[in-house]
């Protein structure tokens, strides 16, 4: 899943991607890199980040959406917002990413009818204040029983098992801790029976690590993503589609694939 950050603020590439026109470009250098997926989002959702208005979030994420309309390849939008949700639905996005597991109210009544894909991602608190203080008894294990929650309440809004995707939110309310300690167990949250996907891409756990800014974090964020799909990962969500493809083919080599 190739990212497309069509924001002022996020914390890799904020501002580069904010023109409808040089959005749809580099979705479709993405493509051209070996994307199955596109990811677009409109409010970014780094540590501290304010939110934006529907009406303004849909002002930067439907230009986007309609230059993407004859794209060979799914296209999902990042939103939490349920009328964002039905608007992108119908500008032609066939898959909600929803860094809050569709739990604002209408957000399931929402996508339910619209056939399309869904990704719940777990998170502590909200982006503003996510990472102030984290804390859990065992990560994994509340990790885990949050999202298996969140399928069911999907599963019941009438959201078929082969819709959802989960993610654990790395990076969402974790420390650094946290976020290994649940790669390390991923095989945890993908026994859940629906596809994982992971996003370590450029995060600031690879920079804490590294000592790296984000432009300098391609080497981890490629192991980590490697680290991910050895463990379970479907998806991984990255900004450097073609260096993470590449990584990727090395491991089905060796995997015999």
């Amino acid at each position: 899943m190739g990212v497309v950050n069509v924001t002022p603020d996020s914390f890799s590439d904020g501002g580069r991607y904010l023109d409808p026109k040089a959005a749809v470009l580099h979705a479709r250098t993405l493509i051209d890199e070996g994307a199955d997926i596109l990811d677009i989002g409109a409010e970014s959702s780094r540590p501290g980040a304010s939110g934006i208005s529907a009406d303004e979030e849909l002002t930067r994420l439907v230009p986007v959406l309609e230059g993407l309309r004859d794209s060979p390849v799914p296209v999902s939008v990042d939103t939490a917002k349920p009328e964002v949700m039905k608007a992108a639905l119908g500008a032609g996005a066939s898959m909600i990413n929803d860094i809050t597991a569709l739990t604002a109210p209408g957000a399931l009544d929402a996508v339910a009818p619209s056939g399309a894909a869904i990704c719940l991602m777990h998170m502590q608190g909200e982006p503003r204040t996510m990472q102030s203080e984290p804390r859990y008894g065992d990560v994994v294990a509340e990790v885990r029983a949050f999202l298996a929650g969140r399928v069911a309440a999907a599963e019941g809004s009438g959201i078929a098992r082969e819709r959802i995707v989960v993610d654990p939110g790395f990076g969402f309310g974790k420390t650094v801790a946290h976020n290994f300690e649940l790669l390390r167990k991923l095989d945890r949250i993908a026994d859940l029976g629906v596809p994982v996907m992971a996003g370590w891409s450029r995060k600031s756990t690879l920079g804490t690590i590294t000592g790296r800014n984000a432009d300098g974090r391609l080497a981890a964020s490629l192991a980590a993503a490697l680290l991910a799909v050895e463990r379970g990962a479907r998806i991984v969500r990255v900004h450097d589609v073609a260096a993470t493809r590449d990584a990727l083919k090395v491991l089905a080599a060796l995997d015999g694939k």
